[in-house]
């Protein structure tokens, strides 16, 4: 039996345009030290695991082989999809690669993590977990009452039921109710029952999947094959469905950075006092900025575009990204 880091790294952080793009996602931009959130997620597991995984696109593994080289991995399977098929898919492609008895340890590359320590101490107990035959989730221990993740409501290692990402008032009840974590992405199982249950529940994911995974070339998925996968998260396709799940609490520093809102809450638990100018933030810009008569905003700055937001409206860039997706394609790209 062997850990195996599956490290996901398909998406393209849409909510975080203009910084993030196609030909650069957020998870492969060095702003955290010089070093990018996938090198960091790297960095974090290889004392912990025995080989890694990387599930990628075509598009970005050659940004995943540099950040591997930074990190001073130098074991690891490359598994290149050509068009990204969500993450039940994904997660099959790696455990395919896997003897069925080994644990994969399944993590997004673009979420920040503090407390190292107490990450490896959850991890240590989701792989016993998983050893036991259980499919294990993470749960962060909510700090306020956010309305862009889902929740698991829980009772010690039990999950009781899963919940959509919810409205304010909804999840200022979560957060009351104080029986809620927030779902962390971040998964520990053994790839042989992982593929039991996803046969069992998404008959259709995983042979097509498996159709896709055995017309391979080398390390590249064929286009045909990948089409044909249904586009479904884990979450829908077999965690909210099975019997088998567990939850590990994490206690941990986590954030899945997935907002402007999100990096500056980061950037200002760290300290970085020079990215703030009287309550607002400047990402991106060499220009001298000055605000006047406002706050809460965010000026963030690429050669070819400028975004202005209320932080407050953070989950809403998604919506400027796929719009200019439609109408000015080179701007995202």
């Amino acid at each position: 039996m062997a850990i195996i880091h599956v490290i996901l790294s398909g998406g393209v952080g849409s909510r975080l345009w203009p910084v993030s793009r196609k030909s650069m996602p957020k998870q492969y931009i060095p702003m955290f030290g010089n070093k990018s959130l996938f090198q960091l997620t790297a960095e974090r597991n290889k004392e912990l695991v025995d080989n890694a995984v990387v599930v990628g696109n075509k598009d970005n593994y050659l940004l995943s082989q540099a950040d591997l080289i930074r990190a001073d991995v130098d074991q690891y399977t490359e598994i290149i999809e050509a068009a990204p098929r969500n993450t039940a898919a994904a997660i099959a492609f790696a455990a395919f690669n896997c003897a069925p008895e080994d644990i994969i340890l399944v993590t997004p590359s673009d979420h920040i993590i503090t407390d190292e320590e107490a990450y490896n101490q959850a991890i240590r107990q989701s792989v016993k977990l998983a050893e036991e035959g259980y499919l294990v989730t993470f749960g962060i221990t909510p700090s306020k009452p956010e309305t862009g993740y889902g929740y698991i409501e829980y009772n010690d290692n039990e999950v009781i039921s899963f919940r959509e990402k919810p409205d304010l008032s909804t999840a200022e009840l979560f957060i009351e109710t104080g029986n809620f974590l927030w779902n962390s992405g971040m998964f520990c199982f053994q790839a042989g029952i992982y593929l039991e249950e996803l046969k069992s529940f998404e008959q259709e994911i995983y042979e097509t999947s498996l159709k896709t995974w055995e017309a391979r070339n080398g390390s590249f998925l064929p286009e045909t094959e990948t089409m044909q996968i249904p586009s479904v998260s884990v979450d829908y396709a077999v965690m909210e469905r099975s019997s088998k799940i567990k939850v590990v609490q994490a206690t941990f520093g986590w954030s899945d950075l997935g907002s402007f809102e999100s990096i500056w809450e980061h950037w200002e638990q760290q300290g970085e006092v020079h990215r703030f100018k009287q309550n607002n933030c400047v990402v991106g810009s060499t220009k001298h900025v000055e605000f006047l008569g406002v706050s809460n905003l965010m000026l963030v700055e690429t050669p070819d575009a400028i975004l202005v937001l209320d932080k407050s409206n953070s989950q809403e860039v998604k919506k400027i990204y796929e719009r200019l997706e439609r109408e000015i394609p080179e701007l995202v790209r």
